[in-house]
């Protein structure tokens, strides 16, 4: 595994009338022939002999990229930042893009499934122990990024602190949307790939309740994502339709939060909570937010992801 530090930046954050200074790095890690971006934020630039500040990794779904998921810039908006918002709190914030999406490369095999993206974390979390001094990272997905998640968790438990889910789908039962994307299976399957614009992004935010989100956010993600890719894998959509169950929560030890929104098509609360009664740890949370859809940190009322989250981070072991 090799890595490459392509830059340093300073960025200025404007909360509550104060200006607050997050410094942010860049890294390539490699997976076999696979360049993997990975971005960091933290309040301050790291400093040799500091005491370790907890470490939170956030993995994307299926469409936008790690960056413009969690650290989207959307003008005139507050708080649309996941790694600005943690960063302020005293995180040390990272974020991958999987490969084939947003500034990873692209190999030419596969689709980039599930199981792939477990791998890209596999890689990437060698990385950040090396780089932070720290034994154990947190770790939050949403969507296919939840069940990425909780592959790696399974296959790498020594190394996971606590683990966030939100928009996650178990077996599928009851969805919504995946009856309805299921439709378009056998173009999934045959391609690798599939197209994105900004009608599709416009699409992903009107799907399960138009009003949840601004209009400016699918916007802002196009701005931010379509000077980089016009298409996306489909591994986690075929996975999703064809291939669930992916995730086994009786494999997953450790404190784990299930977030799911009101409003969201992806999972029916009864196969959610099939999963959160399987999981074997009897510190674990499911929280249903009011109000959300399928992107709880890019929501109208995205403040209650944030203190969802944020709670269950700092909650008592």
């Amino acid at each position: 595994m090799g890595f490459l530090t392509q830059a340093e930046s300073v960025f200025l954050t404007i909360t509550q009338g104060s200006t607050t200074v997050i410094w942010s790095q860049e890294y390539f890690v490699n997976r076999e022939d696979v360049r993997l971006y990975v971005y960091r934020k933290r309040a301050t630039a790291p400093v040799a002999g500091e005491a370790t500040k907890p470490v939170l990794l956030l993995v994307h779904g299926s469409t936008v990229s790690g960056r413009n998921t969690y650290d989207l810039q959307v003008p005139g908006g507050k708080d649309y930042s996941v790694m600005d918002f943690f960063a302020e709190r005293g995180y040390d914030v990272w974020t991958v893009d999987h490969e084939g999406y947003g500034r990873s490369s692209w190999s030419g095999r596969g689709n980039s499934d599930v199981r792939t993206g477990a791998k890209d974390l596999a890689s990437v979390v060698p990385f950040i122990l090396q780089e932070t001094g720290v034994e154990k990272i947190n770790i939050f997905g949403s969507s296919s990024g939840a069940l990425r998640a909780c592959l790696y968790t399974e296959a790498h438990p020594e190394t996971v602190s606590r683990l966030g889910l939100s928009a996650l789908v178990y077996t599928g039962e009851g969805s919504p949307t995946l009856e309805q994307r299921r439709k378009k299976l056998p173009e999934y399957s045959t391609s690798p790939r599939r197209k994105v614009d900004l009608a599709f992004y416009e699409g992903m935010f009107n799907r399960d309740k138009p009003g949840s989100s601004e209009d400016s956010v699918p916007k802002a993600i196009a701005a931010a994502e379509l000077p980089l890719v016009s298409e996306v894998p489909t591994g986690t959509y075929v996975d999703m339709c064809a291939n669930l169950p992916l995730a086994k929560p009786e494999a997953i030890p450790c404190p784990t939060l299930v977030i799911r929104g009101e409003f969201d098509g992806i999972a029916a609360e009864p196969d959610l909570l099939d999963f959160f009664t399987r999981l074997p740890t009897k510190d674990k949370q499911f929280v249903v937010l009011s109000g959300i859809a399928h992107n709880p940190m890019m929501g109208v009322v995205r403040n209650k992801f944030h203190f969802a989250l944020e709670n269950f981070l700092k909650a008592p072991m």
